[in-house]
């Protein structure tokens, strides 16, 4: 993220190059002109235009390059190297200019400090210093190759000496002036536009800190109206499936009361009201269920629990209703079964939720099937029937606290909607998942798979069971 900023400030600078060398070509022709003119031609024009064409070409290809072939998005070392070719490329256009215009002679040699501060300022202080290096040697050693006749000379007649060029000590003194300038230059540039750069880095971290902040509150506020109006859906839902029998129960009595129910079905309605109470006292226990599993204060102590005897104690619960609607259960549950890091109140909670279900919506005769096993470090547990089934389009919401199906509500019109919620509820805050396959009017598959205690915790031997 923080390399977006950087590459497109490089592609910027390589784009200012360019447009900058434009006006810098058409001041040096200019100043061919006019040199020219007034040293009576004696500069050798046709090298002179040479090297000024050859500076048009190879700044047209820069112009292409940062305009047509590297973006700001492209990666960070091609942002280094072009800039890196446009200022080297610079200094050997001058060192040549330099030499077909009186070499030593030449004012304009002090154009290489400006070109090692503009590359000072552009890039790093290594960078600088490598412009620095290259700066010196190029006019120490144009220097070298006149003074020793490696390189003609070309006097400017009228204006130096003609032999300066080769006086040691006008070598040195120039060279040294050049050189230290150079390196001076390149320092004190490059320190300034390194504390520069980065307290513009620090300061873009700020920024970018303080969106990233700000996205996050933002979030945090959104999922704190969220839980507001969850609250409030959740606190309405609870009026209502809480009124809904108190109303019952009331107008039942009203009823006898006001002496409208006749002897004969008095027995009747006292019946009815007694259903909604105790409907009433159902829901009060799974709100009390459903609110203990929203504290996620850490147990002070782990307790282990063996789900086979547990399973074992809630079918001798539901017995009496099993044979009632004559329905076979068979169980299937695997031998020597560690215990679970869990609840014993909360393991029975699961069981009693998924079977009393599975027995509710089961037609008389069908079937259930109860299984229990380990899978690798985990207990699967899945409890199948013969049922209603549930239709896709409910299965996505099957899970959430009050909601019953259709299908169930024609089933039995009295329920609390609580139980598989707080099935889920419980499985999800041991660190386990649930798990439904259901095909509308063949019944449903309900499961749930936990984390296994510890090798070393002893278990109970469970055994395989039918009923």
């Amino acid at each position: 993220l923080l390399h977006i900023p950087v590459n497109r400030e490089l592609s910027e600078r390589a784009r200012w190059l360019v447009s900058l060398r434009w006006i810098v070509l058409a001041l040096a022709a200019a100043m061919i002109l006019a040199a020219n003119w007034w040293l009576g031609n004696i500069l050798p024009a046709k090298a002179l235009w040479a090297t000024v064409a050859a500076m048009v070409v190879y700044n047209g290809i820069f112009w292409v390059v940062a305009h047509r072939l590297i973006g700001p998005g492209a990666p960070y070392p091609l942002h280094e190297i072009l800039l890196h070719a446009q200022i080297l490329a610079d200094l050997l256009a001058l060192t040549v200019l330099l030499h077909y215009s009186g070499g030593l002679e030449n004012p304009f040699s002090t154009y290489y400090v400006l070109l090692v501060a503009v590359g000072s300022v552009l890039m790093t202080k290594r960078a600088s210093l490598l412009y620095a290096a290259v700066a010196s040697i190029l006019w120490v050693g144009l220097l070298a190759a006149e003074a020793t006749g490696l390189l003609p000379h070309y006097n400017l007649v009228g204006f130096r000496l003609p032999m300066r060029y080769r006086e040691l000590g006008h070598i040195l003194a120039e060279s040294f002036v050049l050189v230290t300038a150079n390196f001076g230059v390149s320092f004190l540039s490059a320190d300034v536009s390194e504390r520069r750069r980065e307290g513009e880095r620090q300061l873009y971290e700020a920024n970018v800190s303080c969106e990233l902040r700000s996205e996050e509150l933002a979030r945090l506020n959104e999922r704190l109206r969220e839980l507001d109006r969850s609250r409030s859906d959740f606190i309405r839902l609870v009026t209502h499936e809480l009124r809904a029998p108190v109303a019952a129960i009331q107008s039942y009595l009203r009823l006898i009361l006001d002496g409208y129910v006749p002897p004969e079905r008095l027995q009747e309605i006292v019946s009815k009201a007694e259903q909604r109470a105790r409907d009433q006292l159902d829901l009060i226990s799974d709100l009390l269920d459903f609110a203990h599993l929203q504290d996620e204060r850490p147990q002070a102590k782990v307790e282990f629990t063996d789900a086979t005897k547990v399973l074992a104690d809630v079918l001798d619960m539901f017995q009496a209703r099993i044979e009632d609607k004559k329905l076979s259960v068979c169980t299937q549950v695997e031998e020597g079964l560690p215990p679970v890091p869990l609840n014993t109140e909360h393991m029975k909670q699961i069981w009693i939720n998924l079977i009393s279900n599975a027995i509710k919506y089961t037609p008389d005769g069908g079937s259930i099937t109860i299984t229990l096993r380990r899978e690798d470090d985990h207990l699967y547990g899945a409890v199948s029937d013969t049922g209603i089934g549930i239709h896709p389009d409910e299965m996505e919401r099957i899970f959430e606290a009050f909601y019953r199906t259709e299908a169930a509500k024609a089933i039995a019109r009295h329920g609390t909607g609580l139980g598989l919620s707080i099935f889920k509820g419980i499985v999800e805050r041991y660190g386990g998942k649930v798990g439904l396959e259901s095909t509308v009017g063949k019944g449903s598959t309900f499961s749930f798979t936990l984390p296994l205690a510890p090798q070393g915790v002893p278990s109970a031997a469970p055994s395989n069971q039918a009923v």
